[in-house]
């Protein structure tokens, strides 16, 4: 029996994920000629729809393409069964469902009704790979880039290539092929266009310069900002980022335990570039070693609360989660206080 035309992918490299998405996209072109593609968010649409999508015949299409993100969001025992019911009946079909998230992990069951070979995972781009990635992308555009252009690059763009692509091609519009990207040239055309990530929430919620209440109003801007640039949810983005960046703050500070100084190659091999070392700085000023790990605990369990509350509840725990971080130092606090 032929296996179904269905697929997982998880993990956070959004860049590799999406090529691999229009892979089998074009495959599925090249098989059955037109075909009618839906793109879906899971929590935003009904799972019954969807498998309903896929069971009926298009009127002017071969085939149907249906790619549903969020993946990790499909739970219900109800909703796994219908999965798992078209993937047993569509051996035959020409149609296609990929399953994805930038979650490593999906509920188990759903997993099993995925043939093994269909199933990757996208692991974030490690990062003795990302400067030589960007020079490679500039070179087959045409371009050449700077060592330290390269690292301010790095620096301001979310870590996976798909933001990579799109930021760095906003210099193929500004420049003649030919042309050297240099730091300046960075800061002209980034600096400018950049759009707020978790990355500069942390650095403002870390600005040792300014008053709890000053920073906490900076990163509540910073949040409505990141939150209105996107159709879909932002809390698992916004999440993980700051794990990310309160897991290298609490790298920084054993680096720097006993009255070490490591060196800037040092701090490079842990992951923390030159250009980031005044914001570790910073952060270290604002939050101790302990702090930094009872942070990690809150964020940890705002995941928990805004998996099991939905979308309709995500605000509210995104901004008392930021609210205990800057005023509470980490410490959960059950209602806001005055």
């Amino acid at each position: 029996m032929a296996e179904p035309e269905l697929y997982l992918f998880t993990g956070p490299e959004a860049g590799e994920k999406n090529d691999a998405i229009a892979y089998l996209k074009e495959e599925a072109r090249k098989k059955n000629g037109n075909i009618d593609e839906f793109s879906y968010y899971a929590g935003d649409v009904r799972i019954a729809d969807v498998i309903s999508q896929l069971q009926n015949e298009s009127l002017f299409s071969s085939a149907v393409f249906v790619v549903l993100r969020n993946a990790h969001l499909v739970k219900l025992k109800a909703d796994i069964e219908l999965v798992a019911s078209w993937a047993k009946s569509a051996g035959q079909s020409a149609n296609t469902l990929v399953l994805a998230t930038d979650e490593i992990k999906v509920e188990d069951k759903l997993k099993a009704c995925v043939p093994s070979s269909h199933q990757k995972i996208f692991w974030e781009m490690f990062d003795n790979r990302k400067p030589q990635w960007v020079r490679d992308y500039f070179r087959k555009n045409g371009f050449s880039v700077a060592d330290d252009a390269v690292d301010l690059i790095l620096e301001m763009i979310e870590n996976n290539t798909e933001q990579l692509k799109m930021e760095c091609s906003r210099f193929f519009f500004c420049f003649e092929k030919g042309h050297v990207i240099t730091v300046e040239d960075v800061e002209s055309i980034l600096s400018h266009n950049r759009e707020e990530t978790p990355a500069t929430l942390f650095e403002a919620m870390a600005d040792a310069s300014s008053s709890p209440a000053e920073r906490l109003e900076s990163a509540m801007g910073i949040l409505q900002k990141m939150q209105g640039s996107k159709n879909s949810s932002v809390a698992v983005e916004t999440i993980g980022g700051l794990a990310y960046c309160f897991r290298t703050l609490r790298t920084w500070f054993n680096m720097h335990a006993n009255g070490a100084n490591p060196s800037k190659n040092d701090l490079r091999a842990a992951g923390i570039s030159a250009g980031r070392i005044p914001m570790y700085q910073n952060a270290s000023r604002v939050w101790s070693a302990g702090e930094a790990s009872s942070i990690l605990a809150l964020l940890s369990y705002t995941d928990m609360r805004c998996r099991e509350d939905g979308r309709q509840m995500e605000d509210v725990h995104l901004f008392r989660m930021i609210y205990s971080i800057i005023i509470k130092k980490g410490i959960y606090c059950a209602s806001y206080e005055k």
